[in-house]
């Protein structure tokens, strides 16, 4: 008899409709990859009974209300909405779901947030302390709004503990795939990620943006252009000294509003550039680390070990050994 795994997915007006069907499309695929033993049972479940108009205008149908669920949950998935403003998304935080996430979440194995649902997670209290993730969007107002809780924007996905936040958008699948791996090891969830044509089965730790996305826009368009010439000759000269001349600025100036625009200096964004694309070719490639380090301008194996352990807590080879991907 298949282990019994019944996953609670919360559905709520305008909620991000890939959030809700990313996660069950592969809890659902696990069952047919494995002939049914992976066991699980998905469920949504909603404030009322009926349909739920989701941000894209898609209606899903809840099969449980939220009072129907009670104790029946092994996996509660908990995704999100957000609503719009000038400055941005704003996540959105209903107290009808807090309440009962909050409820529910001692009878749950384990809980797993999408996107935005990270903020309803730390509304119910189940994120203090603990490290997590979240769309780069609102992941200054998940800092600023709860603050006992440790806002890691990179990753793709987070685990602590029993508690589970993703990133959101495609990561959504990355996640349940890793929700599947813990249940049933990587054979299955490698199987299901074939089924869904995905190229790889990204691991938590993988970063959800690039380097320049992850910077404020500038608003020079000199230095939005500086930072593209910057992508495409990381194996030159990128000092101060040389991008100030590229730019007929004096050093000291050039420094300052390249600040003032990015929010860091020129060197912290040169070496994070330098580190990103090192990152893309031991995903991707056999080269040996002195060409990578040649190719990225590191100049030597050295220089990018000390790169990688300042700017991703690990060595090059061990990064590799976790992310390559299979030829």
């Amino acid at each position: 008899m298949p282990t019994s795994h019944r996953v609670v997915i919360a559905v709520f007006p305008d909620v991000d409709l890939l959030d809700v069907t990313g996660p069950a499309e592969v809890f659902t695929l696990a069952n047919r990859v494995t002939d049914g033993r992976a066991g699980y049972e998905v469920r949504l479940a909603g404030p009322e009974a009926g349909p739920v108009v989701t941000s894209a205008g898609v209606r899903l149908v809840t099969d449980l209300t939220f009072a129907e669920v009670g104790a029946a949950v092994d996996t509660l998935v908990v995704p999100g909405a957000v609503d719009p403003s000038p400055d941005g998304p704003v996540a959105r935080v209903d107290d009808t779901v807090v309440e009962w996430v909050r409820a529910t979440a001692p009878y749950a194995r384990r809980i797993a947030s999408v996107c935005v649902g990270a903020h309803v997670l730390a509304a119910a209290g189940l994120l203090d302390g603990r490290r997590a993730t979240t769309h780069w969007s609102t992941a200054a107002q998940l800092a600023a709004e709860y603050p006992r809780v440790r806002v890691d924007a990179d990753p793709i996905f987070v685990r602590s503990g029993r508690v589970w936040t993703g990133a959101g958008i495609s990561t959504c699948m990355d996640l349940a795939l890793a929700l599947v791996a813990e249940d049933h090891g990587e054979e299955p969830a490698l199987a299901v990620a074939r089924q869904l044509v995905m190229y790889l089965r990204r691991q938590g730790g993988q970063s959800q943006f690039s380097v320049p996305l992850s910077r404020p826009a500038p608003a020079r368009r000199d230095i939005d252009e500086l930072r593209v010439f910057i992508t495409e000759h990381l194996d030159g000269d990128l000092s101060v000294p040389a991008l100030a001349e590229r730019m007929c600025l004096s050093e000291r100036h050039f420094a300052r509003v390249f600040r003032q625009e990015t929010g860091t200096s020129p060197a912290a964004y040169v070496e994070a550039a330098r580190v990103e694309t090192a990152r893309r070719l031991l995903e991707t490639t056999d080269e040996p680390l002195e060409r990578i380090a040649a190719a990225t301008g590191m100049g030597s194996v050295e220089t990018l070990h000390r790169a990688f352990r300042k700017q991703i807590s690990t060595t090059p080879a061990a990064y590799r050994r976790r992310f390559r991907t299979a030829s």
